[in-house]
């Protein structure tokens, strides 16, 4: 490497999220970098090498830089003027300097009270402009501590803004704190940390953050709580210890921290191992042991389960309905709509005016649409306001097509904000306890996507007396975020259900719809048959699949369907394999979008984008910034928030300014720097989880043995539940019938029907 010396004259850009800067050094040398808290003004040693950039030519790519503190009277009186310390002209500068020369920085540091004996100077503003040189070099102090352990810039900042100067006894001490206090420090980098430091396998630090940990994880794998037995085997696996003897003791000091909350159950009343049963707040001491389960939440999974509980059942109301007069008026709708109710229909319908929360439930084509559009017809013919709400964008946007109505996310129902992007954080959300919605109705399409947080949400904005709809199919996979909300709701048998069985079978019925309800009863599917929209393409190999599925999308599907290449979708089990998302993807980006000198490209940790790339945000961002604007460039709107499963196009790659654009569906467009693209994936083709609450046109779905506990049913009907027009199965028959026939399902712990069962027996009791 080539190492150069200099001052640095300007900053021309920095991107405060990563510290990536460009700047120009003794005025004639740009060079571009990661720098930790450089200001202009500071002499500088950079390590590095010259590279020639397409668009601004020759650069100095800088791998190591290290700050120099000036020595003579010119360096000093440079750095001060440059604008680095606040309240510093040069005219001031020049004062401290003249008096102080090379003794300078000695005397700011150290005898800062002296710069008090200059005219102009205040003891006030001596103090300041000594704490600012001490705080920029216990910042940069700070920085090549932190980056000794592997530490990246961005998080170091986060961990010095939050503890300073005791950032050195937490790192020696107990850096699992930081697991604890700081977003983006988790237990991986603090173990990692904690081994350099040199600290016990067995310290308790460690077993409590390990435990922690993994409750979280299996958090995020849809679980509420883990099962005591089960969770200590995971943090023994994660620990690398064969037995952790201390287990007991940490688990019972989280819990009386109350970071934990333990549950104990009955075997006689948990006979399914997952959510039925009856919990108690027995000590295990009166039990004997071997009839009882514990159940182990992390405190705010607990609460806000117990939360929701209580919300719903406060929400179910009944009030007294004139049943003839109902009736009377659903079938003038029905006249004015030309539509006829079956029965549960019209019981839909009457529930949803007698009780303040009822829930609908039925498989594609069993009249969940016309339902809701009945019971939106009788509220406005009453006068009622009425919102309708889905999780996703995609499924608002098809329930807004089915309806005729205004449908929105519930994150924009709910008015998300930018104060927090904490998972139940009052701060989220605009509406709320304090400024509840408004409407007499609001209706929730796509319930088996809530998850429990969403869910407190959406409760905590809306008061009692106001009448809610839930409609979902519980045949659907459930939420990708913790919890089984719909089917705990269904299974606590506290609230009107109403399941919608009959199919409207017509001339034109889809074989799409007769083959998914076919698929969840584990029915007879005959895949040799003649049909316009459910096929079955026979292939043997993984290579041979991957091809006919790039076939269709690129000769025969867009132009069968009259769809736009983009809107077919591969749905495939699995992220990893030859088949999987993430291969696929590369594959499809290769045919689809190949690369080209017009279409600039950025790899961003494994992943290649290119300009026209197919992509999906794949977490909720409550702060990000987006804006739509008209044919003319003008924005018309804006606003905050790209969530989980929205689709998009990359309309373009800026490497110098690191930012790049991406185009979702609903005309909305993102800036994303390099960073925020780590929530970005290709999206050519995408897991059947991701596909929940979407429509597509026409999807593909590759039959070839994945790992067997992806293999569902379940799985399956979700995904064949995904098209509007057209499903293309591409592989073996005998693994289209192995997924119809299994019906097993993951475990997910949940207990919300166990919370709404002892909340009624609370309020009953009272």
């Amino acid at each position: 490497m080539e190492n150069i010396k200099g001052y640095i004259n300007r900053i021309i850009y920095r991107n405060e999220n990563n510290g990536y800067t460009v700047m120009s050094v003794d005025d004639d040398i740009t060079c571009v970098g990661v720098f930790a808290f450089v200001s202009e003004g500071e002499y500088v040693s950079l390590e590095g090498e010259y590279v020639e950039h397409l668009s601004y030519g020759l650069q100095f790519k800088v791998e190591n830089c290290k700050v120099i503190k000036p020595e003579d009277e010119n360096g000093i009186l440079r750095y001060l003027a440059s604008g680095a310390i606040k309240g510093v002209k040069i005219s001031t500068a020049t004062k401290i300097v003249k008096k102080f020369g090379n003794d300078t920085f000695d005397i700011i540091e150290n005898e800062p009270e002296r710069l008090a004996e200059i005219k102009g100077i205040s003891e006030k503003k001596a103090m300041d402009i000594a704490s600012q040189v001490r705080e920029k070099k216990n910042m940069r102090d700070a920085m090549v501590f932190l980056s000794e352990y592997g530490i990246s810039m961005n998080l170091a900042v986060k961990i010095y803004n939050e503890y300073g100067e005791k950032l050195y006894t937490i790192i020696k001490t107990n850096p699992y704190k930081m697991a604890d206090d700081i977003k983006g420090v988790g237990f991986k980098i603090a173990d990692e940390i904690a081994k350099k430091c040199g600290l016990e396998p067995d310290s308790e630090f460690r077993i409590k953050s390990g435990i922690l940990y993994k409750l979280n994880e299996l958090l995020t794998n849809g679980n509420i709580y883990v099962p005591y037995e089960e969770l200590k085997m995971e943090v023994e696996k994660l620990l690398g210890i064969d037995s952790v003897i201390e287990y007991d003791k940490n688990i019972s000091e989280l819990e009386f921290e109350r970071k934990i909350i333990i549950k104990v159950i009955k075997k006689k009343e948990n006979n399914d191992g997952n959510s039925n049963g009856n919990s108690s707040d027995n000590n295990v001491e009166q039990d004997n042991e071997d009839d009882v389960i514990r159940h182990v939440y992390i405190s705010q999974a607990f609460y806000t389960e117990r939360y929701v509980a209580s919300k719903l059942l406060e929400l179910n109301v009944t009030a007294p309905v004139d049943e003839d007069a109902v009736k009377e008026k659903i079938e003038a709708i029905e006249e004015e709509e030309n539509i006829s109710l079956d029965e549960k229909q019209k019981q839909a319908v009457v529930e949803s005016i007698r009780s303040g929360l009822v829930v609908i439930t039925g498989g594609p084509g069993t009249g969940k649409t016309t339902t809701i559009k009945t019971i939106i017809n009788f509220f406005e013919s009453e006068h009622l306001k009425v919102r309708l709400a889905a999780p996703t964008g995609r499924a608002a946007k098809r329930m807004q097509e089915a309806t005729g109505r205004e449908a929105q996310t519930i994150h924009r129902l709910l008015e998300v904000n930018n104060l927090s992007d904490d998972t139940d954080s009052a701060a989220l959300f605009e509406r709320n306890e304090d400024n509840p919605l408004e409407e007499d109705l609001i209706i929730i399409d796509e319930m088996s996507m809530v998850d429990i947080y969403l869910m407190s949400a959406l409760l905590k904005a809306i008061f009692v007396g106001t009448r809610v709809v839930l409609v979902g199919d519980i045949n659907q996979l459930p939420s990708v975020g913790p919890g089984n909300v719909l089917k705990d709701i269904i299974k606590s048998n506290k609230f009107n259900v109403v399941k919608l069985e009959k199919i409207f079978r017509q001339e034109n019925t889809s074989d799409i719809i007769l083959d998914a309800h076919r698929i969840n009863k584990g029915e007879k599917v005959d895949l040799d048959k003649k049909s316009k929209d459910f096929l079955f393409i026979k292939r043997q190999t993984k290579e041979e699949v991957a091809s006919a599925m790039l076939d269709l999308i690129r000769r025969h599907l867009p132009k069968y369907v009259n769809a736009d290449i983009n809107e077919i979708q591969v749905l495939t089990p699995s992220k990893i394999g030859p088949l999987g998302v993430e291969n696929l993807n590369k594959i499809f980006q290769r045919y689809l979008n190949p690369e080209s000198d017009k279409k600039k490209e950025k790899k961003i940790g494994e992943v290649l984008f290119r300009e026209g790339d197919k992509v999906m945000q794949i977490k909720n961002n409550y702060q990000i910034d987006w804006e739509i604007r008209n044919r003319y460039g003008v924005v018309v709107e804006n606003g905050k928030g790209v969530f989980n499963g929205d689709v998009g196009i990359i309309k373009s790659i800026n490497n110098y300014t690191e930012y790049i654009e991406v185009e979702f569906d609903d005309k909305r467009c993102v800036m994303y720097t390099f960073k925020e693209m780590e929530e970005v994936e290709l999206a050519y083709a995408i897991t059947i989880h991701k596909s929940q609450g979407s429509e597509y046109p026409a999807i593909i779905i590759p039959m070839i043995n994945f790992p067997r506990m992806l293999m569902t049913r379940n799985l399956l009907y979700t995904a064949v539940t995904r098209a509007k027009k057209c499903v293309c199965l591409v592989g073996m028959p005998e693994v289209f019938e192995y997924m119809k026939n299994n019906n097993s399902e993951f475990v997910r712990y949940s207990s919300l029907d166990k919370r709404i069962n002892e909340m009624y027996e609370e309020t009953r009791d009272r």
